[in-house]
């Protein structure tokens, strides 16, 4: 049912917690698995403020981080591939899953946008506006 799940991951507990229900859904399935990350391309006045937010914007610290995912899913006898991509993270998620045809994105949700004021600035919440195939959040 999914050939192809797109997991776009970063440095959350969120993300780290979806991992489970990836293995369980590609397993399930015979799925194979794109890990994807994205370093944010920031505006001028968008300076990272947080340790977090500065290694996302550090094109190393997601070959690291995606390194990291891809021998984790390989311990879990999961082959996947990794994509590396630059730019707005939401917009890019949804770029790369019409690019390989995924029939599935699994993400994490760190419920940034359950407000009223968050909704519109929630990753999670354009992924599920824009993009071209189901989205399943793990909360």
């Amino acid at each position: 049912m999914f050939k192809t799940v797109l997991f776009p991951i970063d440095r959350s507990p969120e993300s780290r917690e979806a991992a489970d229900m990836v293995a369980k859904v590609v397993k399930t399935h015979h799925s194979k698995l794109v890990l994807l990350s994205v370093v944010e391309s920031l505006e001028a006045e968008d300076t990272p403020t947080t340790l977090a937010e500065q290694e996302m914007a550090s094109p190393q610290a997601i070959a690291e981080l995606l390194a990291t995912a891809k021998s984790l899913f390989s311990n879990l006898g999961i082959e996947a591939e990794v994509v590396e991509r630059q730019g707005k993270p939401a917009f890019t998620i949804c770029d790369v899953a019409d690019e390989i045809s995924a029939d599935l994105i699994i993400m994490g949700c760190r419920g940034l946008g359950l407000t009223e004021e968050g909704v519109h600035d929630s990753v999670t919440n354009r992924v599920i506006n824009l993009s071209p195939c189901p989205v399943l959040i793990v909360p």
